[in-house]
């Protein structure tokens, strides 16, 4: 059975797909929930599936107490999960974003899907596990579904203490991460080697390097893939700005740019979930609705790479 996805823009809602038509009653959240399945991928190590598209909270949850910040961001958090979101991404590296995160999130309904993740980034086995017990208190969780060690700080260290916090059941799964390409070659010495459940790391539609190696050792080693700056920090966004979407984007149930470059990110076999930031309610409902419908196969991966570098 063929799907398509409500029309949803990074500005507003409009009519779109005549199939759709007699549905458009229904609020956005409704829509989604009642029109459309879900795309979930499995995690290699326990086959748990999880929704392709998480949320980061990089930078957009670093709002320390700015009351009207946080009001916002209450907003954006609530969309999250009424459109089937689940994963949530932070670190100690990012200011007051896992104390906001938690305020937040102890305010907030419908989030009993919630899939904890954060990030060690320090030295030391005392110091990284101190932070992680600050970080649950932050977070306001019992137990972390998964934890990362951020930038590959400090990784042997934290790595013992990961392994047995998992053993102990204080945590579900372990992550090592990076967002600089200058560390790829010692991540994938770990990846080949470490008994990591997750890895962390940047790919988007503009930068491919991911696809050489690491994706591929990922799913050779069995490890699910969260991936960071998808939209490769709004420089995507630049590159198409004034362009309209190609019309043979409806063939994967893709109705915006940011579903485009999200779409092409999870649509790789080895990408598990992406992990888009933002602050904004209306961007939130629009990276949330690349989770449902239909994904690209090569040959429209392929057609969309070259579409963008016509452009």
């Amino acid at each position: 059975m063929k799907y398509t996805v409500a029309d949803i823009t990074r500005r507003t809602f409009i009519k779109s797909f005549c199939s759709l038509s007699l549905a458009m009653t229904l609020s956005p959240s409704a829509l989604l929930a009642k029109t459309l399945p879900a795309i979930r991928k499995a995690i290699p190590g326990t086959g748990e599936r999880l929704p392709v598209i998480g949320m980061g909270t990089s930078r957009t949850f670093d709002v320390g107490d700015d009351e009207q910040a946080r009001g916002r961001l209450l907003e954006v958090l609530q969309a999250f999960f009424d459109h089937g979101g689940a994963v949530i991404d932070s670190s100690p590296m990012y200011g007051s974003a896992e104390q906001v995160t938690g305020d937040l999130l102890r305010r907030v309904h419908n989030k009993e899907a919630l899939f904890a993740a954060t990030k060690v980034w320090t030295w030391g086995k005392q110091d990284g596990i101190r932070q992680m017990q600050r970080s649950a208190q932050r977070m306001g969780v019992k137990q972390f579904d998964l934890m990362q060690i951020h930038n590959l700080r400090d990784w042997q260290v934290h790595l013992e203490t990961l392994k047995t916090w998992k053993a102990e059941g204080k945590i579900r799964y372990i992550g090592i991460t990076t967002s600089h390409g200058r560390d790829h070659q010692e991540l994938e010495t770990l990846m080949r080697t470490e008994p990591f459940d997750f890895v962390q790391f940047s790919y988007n539609i503009g930068n491919r390097v991911a696809e050489q190696r690491l994706l591929p050792i990922a799913k050779e080693r069995g490890m699910a893939t969260f991936i960071n700056r998808p939209f490769q920090r709004g420089n995507l966004f630049q590159a198409v700005k004034g362009k309209s979407l190609p019309d043979w984007a409806s063939e994967f149930d893709c109705a915006s740019w940011a579903q485009f470059f999200l779409k092409f990110v999870v649509s790789h076999p080895a990408v598990t979930c992406a992990i888009p930031a933002t602050s904004k309610v209306h961007h939130m409902i629009d990276n949330m609705a690349a989770g449902f419908g239909h994904l690209p196969d090569a040959a429209l991966r392929d057609r969309m790479v070259k579409h963008l570098e016509s452009l």
